[in-house]
This record gives structure tokens, C-alpha cells and sequence, in this order.
């Protein structure tokens, strides 16, 4: 659906994107992530037509990217955006207006939202009164208000309790569910490990990795395994020995234990298993692939 060609974006003597190739399909849930200063809301800025590259072509559904492409799109900015004056209901019939809306659709859509995120009676409440957490609400059925076929949101759940947290993640795998394509820019780790299909790594400007998420983390395992089993510490040391590193273990019950243990090589599932269960009576075990996390830290810090 999406599509950037050698994009690059400059302001001055800084080189805020650098030659960037990226393809975002349609449908999918796709990650942006990237340290502070890598060009994560910059990119975002032009796929949304407020920034123009400096050289390079976006193209959208196989044409290049123009203004009226826009509507299709739905953005949520990390810069909260919302007129502090204004009444809720106002609000959000001002933003679907903005997208091409009529009146009576925009009314009908912003009670279907406020209906569905249980908040009818913020509708006159003023955005200067809301919490933050609350405003930030408001501002992500904004993005929702004329039916886009493109989401983007940068840095969705700043502001929310752990409750609203999943609120707006279930939220946003429904949106997948209808065939919508999601374009999710955040720090929350935890999050892209449970949905995002693809991810894009960006630092500096350029292109770390783009790639799937269960591809990275199969790429980058460590060989971690964690195991639940009877016997004692020393008979699974004995067991271990050079080929396997000892992360931790704990007693869970009388003679019952749980272990992380680590490959010094490159053993498989099979081969773990095969070893230590002569030694130990095994109850449980399974490999820790790494987290999206853990991948991303790997990343930018080799490339830096």
C-alpha cells in the first residue's frame, strides 16, 4: 500500500532521513521504532503530507503520494493537538469536518466512538478540563472519526493507566481485524511483541532493519531455555556442564526448581532436552526468545 523510493529529508545542514527504502503492506500492523532523534515523526510527517522529502517519491496504492491522498489516512501525532477551549462533541465533529465529513455523518460517528469508549458524558466538557490520559482519548477517536483506511500513531498510549492501555491495543487489533492498516510508532516494547506483524527499525536517519517480528526474534534467539523440574541444583550443574551456561534457579517446592539455563553452542530444543533429561526429572521447558526489546537494544547499539 505504501511505498518510500530513496527518501531523504533535510532541514539545513541536518540529515533528519537518509535515503530511506521502506514497503508498509496492507493490512498489517506495522511497528516504526527508533531512539529519540531517528526520524520516526519525521517520516510520519511526510507519509502525512506535512512534510515534503527532499529528494525520493512516496507512493500510495502505486501512484505517488499526493495531498489528497490524505483522507484516507487517519494520525495520531505524538504533539497533542487538540483546542483546549472547545467542548468534546465539538471537537471531534470539528475533526471529522476537517476530513471531509458532513454534519449529520460526523455526529453519528463521533457518538458511535464516545458510545463505544464508554465517555457520552464528556460531550460537553471542556479539552482544558480533561485529564491527560482522557485528552489523549479524544484525540485517538479523532483519528478514527471519518473510517481511514490507514492509521498512523505515534506514541498511542503515552498518558494511559494500564486499563486504557489495553483498551486502545484491543482497539487497534480490531482495526487489523477490518482490514485496516496500522502504522504504530512507539517505546512501548511490550506491545510490538504482542501484535505488530513487521517492524522498522530507523537510527540516525537510515534503515536499520525492516523486517518480520517473529523472523527477528528467531534470528536473534540466545539459546535461553527455561526449565521446571524435580531433582536438585548440583545433579543439573553436573548435567550442564560445558555446554550450557547456568543463568538462575530457584526452588519452587520441596525438590521442585525452576532454571534458566543458556547454549554455550548451538544446540537445539531436541538436544537440550535430550541432555538434561537423564539427569533431572523434567516437568517443563521451553526456549525465551528474545524480546522485541532485546532485539531493538542489539540493533542500534551495534549500529551505533
Amino acid at each position: 500500500m505504501i511505498e518510500l523510493k530513496a527518501v531523504s529529508k533535510v532541514f539545513g545542514q541536518k540529515i533528519a532521513l537518509d535515503d530511506l527504502h521502506l514497503t508498509i503492506n496492507d493490512g498489517q500492523i506495522f511497528g516504526l521504532l527508533g531512539p529519540n532523534g531517528a526520524g520516526k515523526t519525521t517520516l510520519i510527517r511526510i507519509l502525512t503530507q506535512i512534510l515534503e522529502p527532499s529528494k525520493g517519491i512516496v507512493y500510495f496504492q502505486g501512484a505517488p503520494l499526493n495531498f489528497s491522498d490524505v483522507k484516507a489516512f487517519g494520525y495520531l501525532p505524538e504533539e497533542r493537538g487538540l483546542y483546549k477551549e472547545m467542548k468534546v462533541l465539538d471537537h471531534l465533529l470539528f475533526l471529522g469536518r476537517l476530513r471531509g465529513m458532513d454534519y449529520k455523518s460526523a455526529k453519528l460517528s463521533a457518538n458511535h466512538w464516545m458510545d463505544k469508549f464508554d465517555v457520552s458524558s464528556w460531550s460537553n466538557k471542556r479539552i482544558n478540563t480533561l485529564s491527560k490520559g482522557m485528552a489523549q482519548k479524544v484525540q485517538f477517536m479523532g483519528s478514527l472519526m471519518h473510517n481511514p483506511e490507514i492509521i498512523i500513531l505515534d506514541e498511542p498510549l503515552s498518558g494511559f493507566d494500564p486499563l486504557n492501555i489495553q483498551l486502545i491495543l484491543d482497539e487497534i487489533k480490531d482495526l487489523k481485524k477490518r482490514g485496516k492498516t496500522v502504522i504504530f510508532s512507539t517505546h512501548n516494547m511490550s506491545s510490538v511483541d504482542d501484535f505488530c506483524d513487521e517492524v522498522a527499525i530507523v537510527n540516525h536517519g537510515t534503515l536499520v532493519i525492516h523486517e518480520k517480528v517473529t523472523s527477528l526474534k528467531e534470528k536473534y534467539r540466545t539459546g535461553d531455555y527455561k526449565l521446571r523440574f524435580k531433582g536438585n541444583q548440583i545433579a543439573l550443574a553436573n548435567a550442564l556442564w560445558t555446554s550450557f551456561e547456568l543463568l538462575e534457579c530457584r526452588e519452587l517446592n520441596q525438590g521442585q526448581f525452576e532454571a534458566r539455563i543458556r547454549s554455550r553452542g548451538g544446540q537445539k530444543f531436541n538436544d537440550v532436552f535430550n541432555e538434561l533429561s537423564g539427569a533431572i526429572a523434567l516437568e517443563a521447558m521451553e526456549e525465551q526468545l528474545p524480546t522485541m526489546q532485546d532485539v531493538f537494544l542489539k540493533l542500534v547499539t551495534n549500529e551505533k
